[in-house]
């Protein structure tokens, strides 16, 4: 079985993946993105960072000074 990596732009990723799928002699193993995060995986981050400050607002949550975050890069 031979490998074959593609690099495909991220806008086209959703169409390419339902094109390949009607061939049923390949197979997805992996697919592998670049460090740059999605939209959708923006969005969800800060939706929980969101419900983090709210947490703590609310008492549910301890929050930390931002002394000791800088002290651990």
């Amino acid at each position: 079985m031979a490998h074959v990596i593609l690099n495909v732009k991220d806008n086209k990723l959703s169409f390419f993946f339902e094109f390949i799928k009607n061939f049923r002699f390949i197979k997805v193993e992996k697919t592998i993105s670049d460090d740059e995060p999605s939209k959708e995986e923006v969005i969800k981050n800060i939706k929980l960072g969101l419900i983090d400050i709210k947490n703590i607002e609310q008492g549910k949550s301890k929050s930390r000074p931002a002394k000791d975050l800088l002290n651990e890069l």
